[in-house]
């Protein structure tokens, strides 16, 4: 071997040597480092990611679950009681100005404007159905009707309200 050879593998051995002393020095020092952590969790902690991994839903099974479903849909009810459209008003001409004149005025979606020609087919069906349609929704050959005309808070005594008022004011 070469002078040269020998200078290279002593120096390649020294940086070696080095790094073998620096992985072992971080090594040494994760671990302190791992030491003076806690043992345990903050209960404030634990709190806090258990409510941030909660569940969105729940599954309802068996008798218990039946209750709990009816108990939910019954706060649901409950709430969409409790924000009625157009503030409870049963008179039609609001509700229809605000909701329904979109489409019963241009006849959007195929809905039928205020004449005798488009209602007489409906109004010799009946009220009832008439009613049902609006509160419910129906497609039909001629188009869509949303149900309760696309507003979920309208009570049925208001669609009822604003069905009976456009029946009144067709020409």
């Amino acid at each position: 071997m070469r002078n040269y050879d020998l200078e290279f593998l002593k120096k390649f051995s020294m940086v070696i040597a080095f790094l073998v002393m620096v992985t072992l020095g971080l090594i040494i020092g994760a671990y302190y480092v791992h030491q003076q952590l806690p043992a345990e969790v903050s209960p404030i902690a634990a709190k806090r990611t258990e409510m941030r991994i909660a569940p969105a839903g729940a599954v309802y099974a068996g008798s218990t679950g039946a209750a709990a479903q009816q108990a939910a849909q019954a706060a649901a009810a409950a709430q969409a009681a409790s924000q009625v459209a157009y503030g409870g008003t049963t008179d039609g001409s609001v509700i229809f100005g605000q909701l329904c004149t979109g489409c019963h005025t241009s006849g959007a979606g195929g809905a039928p404007t205020l004449d005798q020609a488009h209602w007489g087919p409906r109004i010799a069906q009946g009220k009832d159905t008439l009613y049902k349609h609006a509160i419910e929704g129906f497609t039909g050959s001629a188009g869509v009707m949303p149900a309760k005309g696309g507003n979920p808070a309208l009570t049925d005594e208001q669609v009822k309200a604003t069905v009976d008022w456009m029946l009144s004011n067709i020409k």
